[in-house]
């Protein structure tokens, strides 16, 4: 990709003379034009969206106009003066902007007093915060949870607040987006009746309609600022597949080399030569073992580089993480296998090169980590390491779909009732709900405010809907999704505490007798105790990783549209899901061959969810030729590649959605394959699935009739997630199902028939991860294995919670 030359600009008059001299500092003599642009919307009392490109200088488009105004307002006669709100997605990235921010405002003395306030930071600096600071940087946990349920200590910043900043806000997207979006609502609120009306600046990677979907997200008109006049270096992308093996896997299809082995071999080999390097891995597990491996190597060559490599994952205690970063930002780090905890906009200047192991779910996502390389304007590398997995094979062997198309939408669904209803509970608990209140939350929250009375958490006093109940309402709520107090992970010996594990991935990740990496030392789990939520480990070298196994069925509980796709039918609707975590295989390192199973007594957890599920009739088998013997193998099939396709039709990644197949499915009677939104209520995947059918079945069909192989592999129907162990699976017949199932699909190449709306609700995105989608053995049928929230870490996309949704969400439909 070519270098780009920049465009400079001024910034607006009205900028502070010391603001300007600040930055001239620093060594920026002239603003970007963009960053002019976004300046002058934000004076002017305008929110405004900066969607551009990594490293083009958003921070700087949103700071000046902030630090002119904090300025202004020190030297108001009365009160602290104006105050501004920064929210992150991350505590990383709170704390980078913390530094960024001291760093510039330092010749302006103390009229400019940030301070982070999140889970990390000390009681007893807390009210210090609350009382001086003037540039609170938190994250929407802290804001939901600790600073709007205290609001009346917080009464002087929210009165003089002026702007509230809205960093990465491209990761706000479904589920998650869709609970930040009803926190905006309420800090509105209460903003409001402190007399404050604050600007919202948001920064955004390059996206799809940012304009669209910062209005979502904030309720506001915001203006877009999206032509990206920073230079860009040169970069050399490239699409590495791993080689095939010797070895054989399932039923004798060929195995080829892991991502993780590929990317740790990278790894070691830039290492080696001086170029710092970070790579990004899909897993929590996938980080610890790439830096793990990456050691190991770099100290047969030079002992005093293997220390220069190290791991960095959600989980790790606050002084790991920020040991991590300090060691990162210097330079002592010349090698770091990461998740994407790293990925939002810390400032990790004079990286050369970024690997990426495993394609991360989306192209926004994708760019975004590539652009960590190259920000001061050099020439970067970055490498896309292909997994085996359907999608990543289709798009190593087709470059024109990452490049050739435009980054994805950032889609969510404020009006979702399994977010609204716990947001309206915790809005009345805040200040009593009034009837001018209700515009605000948005139209649902009509029908929703009679269930709530019903459900006795609100009642209605006079005009106004009051909390009912004695435990704080803000608490109902993870706006994660992690269903529950994460697990601690306890060494035996010591009583250390090694870090945590979110609730939801604990069955699968820290089960009795799985193998725990924590900082590169490797732990065998010895107990779970779920009611406690501790896992307790002690310190071992086994040869091999655990990777959990499940079962799942499922039950149609509602179909809210049905189409005729000739004699078959394409539905979507309301289902419930019952998946329990039975064994777990121990697989040797590397390799991933299976050394054994070992059965596991977990009690089973249930989600009422949003699928899409389509059915064949007993013609269609006969014209498929697909026979009762390999019915459950072909669906299966279908199945596994559906899923690994789907994320390019529907912004999520494989492990935000999950699946069932059965060969006779006792709601539809037919023959049935399900995918299913891996969150409590939907998160619009299944949606965009029914709604681009054709196109998405279409393709499925092409990525298994293309592949080389002869009886499937997993670059087309294999899963290394199956819950059934990839058995049984029918690549012929799986192509010839779905070539007769297509010739009945409509001409609009969409599920909906002609001029039907898309839905009453609208599609959100990437809302939860990996749910699994398992079935149950005796149904015949297969569907993919999840990899936990544990294993796979984006901000944006919380942990599904397959236990029921009551605790998190007052009851709606």
């Amino acid at each position: 990709m070519p270098p780009r030359a920049g465009r400079h600009a001024v910034w607006p008059d009205r900028i502070r003379s010391e603001v300007i001299a600040a930055v001239q500092a620093c060594g920026i003599e002239h603003p970007w034009a963009h960053q002019a642009r976004a300046a002058e919307h934000a004076l002017d009392g305008e929110s405004v969206v900066v969607a551009t490109g990594t490293a083009s200088g958003k921070s700087l488009a949103y700071l000046v106009p902030v630090l002119s105004t904090l300025l202004d307002g020190s030297e108001a006669p009365n009160g602290r003066g104006a105050t501004a709100l920064y929210l992150a997605p991350t505590k990383a990235l709170a704390a980078d902007q913390c530094r960024s921010v001291k760093e510039l405002s330092q010749p302006l003395g103390h009229s400019v007093r940030p301070a982070v306030y999140d889970g990390d930071t000390p009681v007893e600096e807390r009210e210090w915060v609350r009382q001086y600071a003037n540039y609170v940087l938190t994250n929407p946990d802290m804001l939901h949870r600790g600073i709007l349920p205290s609001h009346p200590r917080w009464s002087s910043f929210l009165r003089s607040l002026k702007y509230v900043v809205i960093d990465e806000c491209h990761t706000y997207r479904g589920v998650f987006g869709s609970h930040v979006a009803q926190v905006l609502r309420r800090l509105r609120r209460l903003c409001a009746r402190y007399g404050a009306s604050p600007v919202f600046l948001l920064a955004s990677a390059t996206a799809a309609q940012p304009s669209v979907a910062a209005g979502r997200l904030t309720g506001l008109p915001v203006v877009e600022v999206a032509d990206d006049a920073s230079p860009r270096g040169e970069l050399v992308f490239a699409l590495w597949e791993p080689p095939l093996t010797e070895m054989q896997g399932e039923k004798g299809a060929p195995v080829r080399r892991t991502a993780t082995a590929e990317t740790a071999d990278l790894l070691t080999d830039l290492a080696v030569q001086g170029v710092r390097t970070v790579a990004f891995v899909r897993s929590r597990r996938g980080a610890e073992l790439i830096s793990v491996i990456a050691q190991e190597r770099l100290a047969e060559i030079d002992r005093s580089l293997a220390r220069r490599v190290a791991a960095y994952r959600g989980g790790y205690l606050p002084e790991e993480r920020r040991a991590l970063e300090q060691a990162l930002h210097s330079g002592e780090l010349l090698g770091l296998a990461a998740t994407t905890a790293l990925e939002l906009g810390i400032d990790v200047s004079g990286l050369d090169a970024v690997l990426i192991s495993g394609y991360p779910g989306t192209r926004a996502s994708l760019w975004q980590q590539a652009g960590r390389a190259g920000r001061s304007g050099q020439g970067a590398l970055a490498i896309l390491v292909a997994r085996d997995d359907p999608l990543d094979t289709f798009l190593v062997h087709h470059p024109e779909a990452l490049f050739d198309q435009p980054v994805e939408s950032t889609v969510l669904d404020p009006d979702n009732p399994y977010v609204l209803a716990p947001h309206l509970c915790a809005a009345a608990a805040e200040l009593p709900l009034t009837e001018d209140d209700l515009e605000l939350f948005g139209p649902a929250c009509a029908e929703l405010l009679p269930q709530l009375e019903a459900a006795k958490l609100l009642r209605r006093r006079a005009k106004a809907w009051h909390w009912t109940r004695r435990e704080r309402a803000a608490d109902l709520t993870d706006i994660r999704g992690e269903g529950g107090r994460p697990v601690q992970v306890v060494e035996t010996g010591t009583g250390r505490l090694l870090g945590t594990v979110d609730a939801g991935a604990s069955h699968t990740t820290v089960h009795e007798g799985a193998v725990h990496l924590h900082q590169g030392r490797t732990y065998l789990v010895r107990s779970l105790d779920l009611e406690d939520s501790v896992a307790l480990v002690e310190q071992a070298s086994p040869s091999y990783s655990t990777v959990a196994r499940d079962t799942t069925s499922i039950s149609v509980l509602e179909t809210d549209i049905e189409v005729p796709w000739g004699d078959g039918r394409l539905c979507y609707g309301s289902v419930e899901v019952t998946n329990q975590v039975v064994s777990f295989l121990r697989r040797r390192l590397i390799t991933g061959e299976v050394l054994g199973e070992t059965k596991l007594d977990l009690p089973p957890r249930t989600l009422r969810t949003r699928a899409v599920w389509w059915t064949v009739t007993e013609d269609q088998l006969d014209a498929a030729r697909v026979n009762p013997e390999i019915l459950g193998g072909a669906l299966h099939a279908a199945e596994h590649a559906s899923i690994g396709m789907l994320p390019l039709f529907a912004t999520c990644d494989r492990w935000d959605i999950g699946g069932v197949s059965v060969p006779l499915h006792p709601d539809t009677l037919l023959p049935t394959v399900f995918v299913y939104d891996g969150h409590p209520g939907g998160a619009g995947f299944a949606e965009r699935a029914f709604h681009t059918a054709r196109e998405w079945l279409s393709a499925t069909r092409q990525a298994i009739a293309s592949c080389e192989c002869d009886a499937g592999c997993p670059s087309c129907i294999q899963s290394p997630k199956c819950g059934n162990g990839n058995d049984p699976l029918h690549k012929r017949g799986a192509v010839r199902l779905l070539t007769v199932l297509l010739k009945g699909a409509g001409a609009e190449g969409e599920g909906a028939p002609r001029g039907s709306q898309e839905s009453a609700t609208p599609a959100v995105s990437e809302a939860s991860e990996e749910p699994g989608a398992q079935r149950s053995r005796e149904e015949l049928g297969a569907s993919e294995k999840p990899e936990t929230p544990e294993e796979s870490e984006t901000p944006v996309a919380p942990a599904a919670s397959t236990g029921p949704a009551a605790p998190q969400a007052p009851p709606v439909p």
